[in-house]
């Protein structure tokens, strides 16, 4: 285990173990063993991570000793296993009648996400055996899962233990760390979106957090073209990454530390249930890469802007009532969305006398917000350049959303979420619709981006 996931181990309030390296697939059965000596295991997998790795965590588990309540159960491989809530539902059925059971399940983000919840809904702990680099969510709270017809995190513990072998990773389907790259790159605007919000006296950082995933962050996407031909150290250096986003989001009770407007473009196509047709599904990290570009974007254009720009009263006279603001959420998102936006888009109104507070206090931090930004943001073609270089999606025609869904995303980012991010400073300022509109006309960054192919 590196010393970065040794320390954050340290204030992890649900994960008690994290095995991490070379050759450690063998390791799970002796971390299931010390971490609860007596009680039986319950392995769980589809058939491509069975045949990946099953044989070896089984006889593991075997070697050490483990009682095993009842033969694995293994979900069908084809077609794709899907992050449905009836899938949860099945296993939690078939866990529910083995008392003094835990689950070890094998897989990337869709089993880690079906086995934490179903275990949480039985309130017990469980342990994830990592096959693919796709996610920064494997030892995060909460599970990314679809119900009727679209998908939402719901609140579930993190595993207990974890075993990430670097090898495994490297031969998983390369969709797989594609989809993981683009979850992690986001964390680079999420750093800029948290800076603002502590300089604005509405978020503060907490260095510790920060430092557990912005400090190796750079490292962990520094080299997209090693990681697209699977190195074995860009695959090590992107699950360290990873694992360090989940264990900060424990530390912090919250995904603030890895999670931003980039990641909000993510979820309202996720809450659209766009994509969750598809075979296979399409994935959260694949929507992620494309929502960091548009973030991006959108602060270059925040950053050049000067306290000149920065005026009180076109704030006040600009800002929707709260009848108004409901009516517009109400209007643009599908009514399952709507009623929890429209509270988070209501309770970041400002009164007239707290938004002029803010606009003065924007003048006053901005010359600090502007350097602080600057230094933590990459640009929007330097994220469109390493998302096409490690092979992932970096534009929304990758993901068939067409040009004017595209543009109407951006406005319901803002909507969704209660966090606050560059898409709200420039909503409280009146200029929200200037910028998008200068992103979108020809000379904007999305006017020249408008395919794929574009450089």
């Amino acid at each position: 285990m590196s010393e970065l996931i040794e320390k954050a181990l340290q204030t992890a309030t649900e994960t008690k173990d994290i095995i991490f390296g070379d050759d450690v697939n063998k390791e799970a059965g002796p971390l299931f063993a010390r971490l609860y000596p007596g009680q039986k295991v319950l392995v769980v997998a589809d058939e491509n991570t069975y045949d990946a790795v099953g044989d070896t965590v089984v006889e593991s588990l075997r070697n050490a000793g483990v009682e095993f309540a009842d033969e694995p159960y293994i979900f069908p491989g084809k077609p794709t296993l899907y992050a449905g809530y009836d899938n949860v539902i099945k296993l939690r059925e078939i866990m529910r009648p083995y008392e003094n059971t835990i689950v070890l399940s094998i897989g990337g983000g869709t089993l880690n996400d079906i086995a934490k919840l179903a275990s949480g809904e039985l309130g017990r702990e469980y342990i994830n055996v990592c096959t693919a680099a796709s996610v920064d969510g494997f030892c995060s709270f909460g599970a990314s899962i679809s119900k009727d017809g679209f998908k939402i995190t719901r609140n579930c513990p993190a595993p207990a233990g974890l075993v990430m072998d670097i090898e495994t990773m490297m031969k998983a389907p390369y969709r797989l760390t594609a989809t993981g790259y683009g979850d992690l790159i986001e964390k680079i605007p999420a750093g800029a979106d948290w800076i603002l919000s502590e300089e604005l006296g509405i978020e503060p950082i907490d260095e510790y957090v920060w430092g557990l995933v912005q400090g190796p962050l750079m490292e962990s996407l520094g080299d997209p073209q090693a990681v697209r031909e699977c190195d074995h150290d860009a695959i090590a250096k992107l699950g360290e990454g990873q694992l360090m986003s989940g264990l900060a989001m424990q530390a912090h009770q919250s995904s603030r530390p890895a999670s931003g407007a980039g990641h909000q473009f993510s979820h309202v196509w996720e809450m659209e249930g766009h994509g969750l047709d598809w075979e296979p599904p399409l994935s959260h990290g694949n929507k992620v890469g494309v929502g960091t570009v548009a973030s991006l974007a959108i602060w270059e254009e925040f950053l050049k802007l000067t306290e000149e720009d920065f005026d009180a009263d076109r704030a006040v006279a600009a800002q929707k009532s709260a009848e108004e603001t409901e009516a517009e959420v109400r209007a643009l998102l599908i009514p399952t969305i709507a009623e929890e936006a429209v509270k988070h888009s209501v309770g970041k109104l400002l009164a007239e006398d707290e938004l002029r507070a803010r606009v003065d206090l924007l003048k006053e931090k901005w010359p600090v917000i502007k350097a602080r930004c600057e230094e933590q943001n990459i640009s929007a073609q330097q994220a469109w350049d390493m998302l096409k270089t490690a092979g992932a999606p970096y534009h929304p025609e990758m993901l068939k959303i067409d040009w004017d869904r595209f543009r109407e995303t951006h406005v319901k980012a803002q909507m969704i979420r209660p966090r606050y991010t560059v898409l709200d400073i420039l909503k409280d300022l009146g200029l929200f619709d200037v910028v998008i509109d200068k992103l979108f006309s020809e000379e904007g960054f999305w006017g020249r981006h408008r395919h794929p192919d574009a450089e």
